[in-house]
């Protein structure tokens, strides 16, 4: 159970990764923040990005081998990076509607699958 939870948490993690690295380009659109500085689109941004770690942190430390989790550190990587692009697939689907997503995109995406594959083959 420990499995799903660490990757629960990432999934968490990773949509408010997401959130702090590629929301604020859409912050120009609301009307609120149209006249802030960098400096303050920054401190939003690190605000949101604490809540990735609330919940990046305790994935890691439940699902790390070496505290009795399930997976071994370059697992938890390659998770990590899968559940990363993922996340970030949905976003910009959902959130960027003028982004498009191209077959060499989906070759690319094929191919980090089957790295976890490989990383997790015995």
């Amino acid at each position: 159970m420990n499995a799903v939870y660490t990757i629960l948490l990432l999934v968490l993690s990773n949509t408010f990764m997401t959130l702090a690295w590629y929301g604020h380009l859409k912050f120009k659109e609301m009307e609120w923040f149209e006249g802030l500085g960098l400096f303050s689109i920054i401190l939003i941004s690190w605000g949101i990005a604490f809540f990735e770690y609330i919940f990046q942190v305790p994935a890691n430390r439940m699902g790390f081998k070496g505290n009795g989790g399930h997976f071994s550190l370059v697992e938890l990587k390659v998770i990590q990076e899968v559940i990363t692009l993922t996340v970030f697939v949905i976003f910009t689907l959902l959130v960027f509607k003028t982004e498009s997503f191209r077959m060499n995109h989906v070759i690319g995406f094929i191919f980090l699958v089957l790295a976890v594959y490989f990383i997790f083959k015995k």
